[in-house]
């Protein structure tokens, strides 16, 4: 790592640490409990709590210079400034694991492979024509495709790891969309990808960005690319954005795989494979699946086209119920 971050690197980094400090679970725990009941307010940071957590783990000397704890919380978060010693203190104070800490200094050192897209709200996708007006003509065809979805213990939708297969549909194919249309993610190129394009906002809360190719495709070459996406749901589970996981497939979609993995300390009392009729639309069949012995739901589909396909689910104590609701859609223009 060099010893400076680029600007642009220590917003980059400053973005996903707020996404750390803001999703559901151990970090934003930790400083919420230094925070009166009355005084917590949804996707705000309590910097003064913040910096307890700081305080807490600071030894004497740690911090050059005589900065307040809640300055150097204030100018980390905004990304204004985020040196080294600032973002150390942060990954040992609240003990992000390796992923996490690996992940922001990929972003400090300005990695174009990551992009951190945070909305309002979960809306629909957006309607044909403002893809196509932000993402232009289609450029490949999808010949294989595999989700892989992780839910976590505390019965969030945690990550989804995708591996495709692109075939060129024009000469000079250098890159593949994505279209994203939850409240908050994280998305990390991972094998056969050189990064991630800018993120464009299609709709109020629908974002576009680019997955970034090594190499130019000529017409009917392939290539293989896996990328991960990580969620911040709030742990709403009246809301079925986070009891279900759904593909849309606008054009011809080929050897579609879908997996579901569940915690083992944390699985559902019920789970379908179903079938929508459209992103906004109702849901048109379904049939209840068992999961196998590592927790998962499992589906292969041949083909898919013009059609909206997933899983949804209940939990122990909750109503079963799920027609008409959406769910999330994941993913790009297929």
């Amino acid at each position: 790592m060099s010893d400076a971050a680029y600007p642009a690197g220590q917003r980059a980094a400053a973005e996903y640490l707020r996404e750390l400090l803001l999703k559901p679970g151990a970090y934003r725990d930790a400083w919420r409990l230094l925070v009166p009941a009355p005084a917590q307010r949804d996707g705000v940071i309590n910097q003064m709590a913040v910096a307890e957590i700081l305080a807490g783990h600071l030894q004497a000397g740690t911090l050059p210079g005589h900065r307040q704890l809640r300055d150097v919380v204030a100018d980390s978060i905004t990304g204004r400034q985020l040196p080294r010693e600032f973002l150390q203190l942060f990954i040992d104070a609240f003990g992000f694991t390796d992923d996490e800490a690996s992940r922001l200094w990929r972003l400090w050192n300005g990695t174009r492979t990551i992009r951190v897209i945070t909305g309002a709200k979960a809306v629909p996708t957006a309607d044909g024509q403002s893809l196509s007006q932000a993402l232009g003509k289609p450029r490949h065809s999808t010949v294989a495709l595999h989700d892989h979805i992780q839910v976590g213990a505390d019965g969030r939708i945690d990550q989804a790891r995708v591996n495709q297969v692109v075939e060129a549909i024009v000469d000079g194919m250098d890159r593949v969309p994505f279209v994203g249309d939850t409240n908050a993610f994280t998305l990390e190129a991972g094998e056969g990808l050189e990064g991630v394009g800018e993120v464009r906002r299609v709709s109020e809360n629908v974002f576009a960005a680019e997955f970034l190719l090594p190499k130019t495709l000529s017409l009917g070459d392939t290539a293989t690319l896996q990328y991960r996406v990580t969620y911040r749901f709030p742990g709403n589970f009246d809301d079925p954005d986070e009891l279900s996981w759904r593909r849309g497939a606008n054009r011809r979609l080929e050897n579609l795989d879908m997996r579901v993995a569940f915690h083992p300390d944390r699985l559902p009392s019920r789970v379908w494979w179903a079938t929508w009729d459209g992103i906004d639309g109702p849901l048109i069949r379904q049939e209840e699946v068992q999961l196998d012995n590592q927790h998962s739901a499992h589906r292969f589909l041949r083909s898919a086209e013009k059609t909206v396909v997933g899983f949804h689910w209940t939990w122990p104590g909750t109503s079963a119920g799920p027609d008409g609701d959406h769910g999330r859609s994941q993913g790009g223009r297929q």
